[in-house]
């Protein structure tokens, strides 16, 4: 076995990018050890399954334990190359919160050595790197670390964002382009040695705080873009317009591609990582701030026009379609579908079903109301209101058959057939006869 064959990669963090890298590594015959501080998740990964849903990650996930290419621990080991997969939340100020990230640097400095690499992924501030760099700095001061010596470092320090989308990871994780940033040049090109192990895209070399920039950057532009379709969703129901037919026809222009309104906008990514450029920046981040605080404000929105609905209807049951920030995965983080049921279901309580066919189980707020988690075919059956909160496949599959007799508000636009006086944002009451 050849040395390239014994590579030793430590992943850090088995969330829905760390365990998807971790296997992916694993696929090309590294020996890879995922770390994470839920002892849940190591046994679950040790056994050959998935705590989370992603096409095609159990199946690679049971391939590489079995092949002992992969296995997961709570404790660090040494390694050639370690990659911080850890979440970067905000606080309620919106600031950004890199803890786990210095958490995780500091669990690597027990263990680094002359020659290793450190590799970060998570979305992170401009300047995070660095600071990984100087806590290592301070961690080891029997290492040379780069920008924080004279010469030549022992050690590669470099940031590079996954860009995936969830539903199709493992395909995007080897066929997107990546930007490689480090600390330093050298440190760079350390790091892109490492991708080439697995990544057919382009991989891109620059320094680490233009590649932070660049992944805050492209989820900036996401979600302006999406605040201007949720504006004006609003807008065209005020006037009593269908905003999906306004969309579709001014799409027809060449230069013109207006993306989908809906409820909000969830994710880890689009819906956190534009706050980390207002905080670096206050003063000059009017047009990505506003973004935000349109996309949050879209929540409140539609809760109030569920609940106009509602209101034609006193007493009968409630169907919530969908809980996840996006189509066809189990993924709620900072979902707004999850909000909105929320909301609704703190008011109407047992009223409320919930259908999410990617849960098996209530969050606990919706549990605590009393709201009950149901499938789509007995919501059909006995919910006269409908409220579409997420495009899942299974519920752009029902036909209008099976809709009718049914109060209908359709925040995704997934039902366009559904008739109805009132054309403003979807908003369809049917009745049959």
């Amino acid at each position: 076995m050849d040395s390239d064959t014994q590579l030793k990669v430590a992943v850090l963090g088995l969330g829905y990018i760390g365990l998807p890298t971790a296997a992916v590594i694993a696929r090309t015959g590294a020996m890879v050890l995922g770390i994470d501080v839920s002892q849940r998740v190591v046994d679950t990964v040790n056994s050959g399954r998935v705590h989370i849903e992603e096409v095609d990650l159990d199946g690679l996930v049971s391939g590489v334990i079995a092949r002992g290419t992969l296995r997961a621990s709570i404790q660090i080991e040494p390694a050639d190359v370690f990659v911080i997969a850890v979440p970067t939340p905000f606080a309620e100020n919106h600031a950004p919160d890199i803890g786990y990230v210095l958490k995780a640097a500091t669990t690597v400095a027990t263990v680094v050595k002359p020659g290793d690499t450190v590799i970060l992924e998570s979305t992170s501030p401009v300047g995070t790197t660095e600071k990984v760099a100087e806590l290592l700095s301070q961690l080891r001061p029997d290492l040379k670390i780069p920008g924080h010596c004279s010469g030549t470092s022992d050690i590669a320090i470099a940031y590079c964002p996954e860009r995936v989308l969830p539903g199709r990871i493992l395909v995007e994780l080897i066929d997107n382009d990546r930007v490689i940033g480090g600390v330093t040049p050298r440190c760079a090109r350390k790091a892109l040695q490492f991708y080439r192990r697995f990544v057919r895209g382009a991989c891109v070399t620059t320094s680490a705080r233009a590649a932070e920039m660049t992944k805050l950057t492209e989820n900036a532009f996401r979600d302006v873009n999406i605040a201007f379709a949720n504006e004006l969703s609003i807008v065209a129901d005020g006037m009593g317009i269908d905003v999906w037919e306004v969309i579709r026809l001014a799409n027809r222009h060449p230069r013109v591609n207006i993306l989908s309104p809906g409820p909000g906008v969830g994710g880890h990514c689009i819906a956190v990582d534009p706050w980390f450029l207002v905080a670096a920046d206050p003063q000059n981040t009017p047009l990505i701030r506003t973004a935000r605080e349109v996309n949050d404000g879209k929540v409140a929105f539609t809760v109030a026009r569920a609940e106009t609905l509602i209101a034609q209807l006193s007493d009968a049951p409630i169907a919530c379609l969908g809980l996840a920030f996006k189509a066809n995965i189990d993924d709620f983080r900072e979902s707004p579908a999850l909000h909105v049921a929320e909301a609704i279901a703190a008011r109407h309580g047992s009223r409320v079903r919930i259908v999410e066919p990617y849960a098996s189980r209530l969050p606990a707020a919706l549990a605590e109301s009393g709201a009950k988690l149901t499938d789509i075919d007995t919501a059909l059956e006995t919910c006269p209101i409908l409220i579409v909160l997420v495009d899942h496949d299974v519920f752009k599959s029902i036909p209008l058959e099976e809709r009718a007799n049914k109060l209908v508000y359709d925040t995704r636009g997934i039902w366009p057939d559904q008739p109805s006086a009132d054309k403003s944002f979807r908003l369809r009451s049917v009745r049959a006869g």
